[in-house]
């Protein structure tokens, strides 16, 4: 029982680090109809971002967290300017497909110009400890802080998100782009710039995800944001692609599965079920759990 306690512990940490990142390829995704594979690579972007800030952040007296600030900052800009110099201009002159080449070609970019970087290079770097060690022990069960944390950090990333696409001018303005550009326009809202503010959100939650998944695993390399990539992509998938609430939740169950599998089955076996979800959720429901099949027309 205590395994199995263990293990659901270890499974809702993963989930909403899953979740985490899958936020950002819902942001964009609800908004271009994007799958924007290059999203994993900005969280390592703020990884390296944190490899540096950290020590300066420490050196001022400051908590180590403190660094994901700069991180922020950083993969905005990054997010903002892949949109501007490399979607932009295919959304305008391309089609769906060569927007979904250009994405999987930024994403190899950022990775080979990392590794090209003489200050970042191939090799892994070890992280600082971001939080405080230890947790809450029930029984024979230990809670870490930092899967508290990560917990309550997915939750209230959510609630935000979902606050502010429903609720304020410009979450409204985002969600009118994503129903109709053209009507959008018609209606007074600037399209490219309703655009820029969703990647600078996304981007940034890039580098929120790099904090939490630095906290549980103390090592960053350039091909680090490769499958967590891939699985929040899956997690957005089973959730709903472009519904925030759906991406938590495809973030949990794909987190839970890794880990149950991982303790019962198979380490190795692990990212076969993964991605045998997304098989599974294709053919059964597409939309995803929390989606609605529209017919489209003709």
């Amino acid at each position: 029982m205590n395994t199995f306690f263990q293990t659901l512990i270890v499974g809702l940490r993963l989930g909403s680090i899953y979740a985490l990142v899958a936020l950002g390829y819902t942001m964009v995704y609800g908004i271009i109809r994007l799958i924007n594979f290059a999203h994993g690579d900005f969280i390592m972007v703020g990884g390296y971002t944190m490899i540096f800030t950290v020590p300066v952040a420490l050196r001022l007296g400051l908590p180590a967290w403190v660094a994901v600030l700069a991180a922020v900052v950083v993969c905005s800009l990054v997010g903002i300017g892949t949109e501007l110099i490399a979607y932009r201009p295919v959304r305008k002159k391309g089609t769906n497909m060569t927007a979904l080449i250009t994405a999987i070609a930024m994403s190899l970019f950022l990775e080979n110009l990392a590794q090209a970087i003489p200050s970042i290079g191939p090799n892994p770097k070890v992280a600082s400890q971001i939080f405080k060690a230890g947790g809450i022990h029930i029984g024979s069960v230990t809670m870490e802080y930092t899967t508290i944390i990560t917990l309550v950090l997915s939750a209230v990333v959510m609630l935000i998100l979902y606050a502010f696409t429903q609720k304020t001018r410009l979450g409204r303005a985002m969600r009118c782009v994503s129903e109709d550009k053209a009507a959008a326009t018609l209606m007074g809202i600037n399209v490219n710039s309703t655009i820029l503010l969703t990647f600078g959100i996304g981007s940034g939650l890039a580098a929120v995800a790099a904090l939490m998944y630095m906290a549980q695993y103390p090592k960053v390399y350039t091909t680090m944001g490769s499958l967590l990539g891939l699985k929040a992509f899956v997690s957005a998938v089973l959730g709903g692609i472009g519904i925030v609430p759906g991406a938590v939740l495809g973030g949990i169950v794909i987190g839970l599965v890794e880990s149950f599998t991982t303790t019962y089955i198979s380490s190795s076996m692990a990212d076969t079920f993964v991605f045998l979800i997304l098989i599974v959720v294709l053919i059964i429901k597409p939309a995803g759990i929390m989606g609605k099949n529209v017919g489209e027309k003709v």
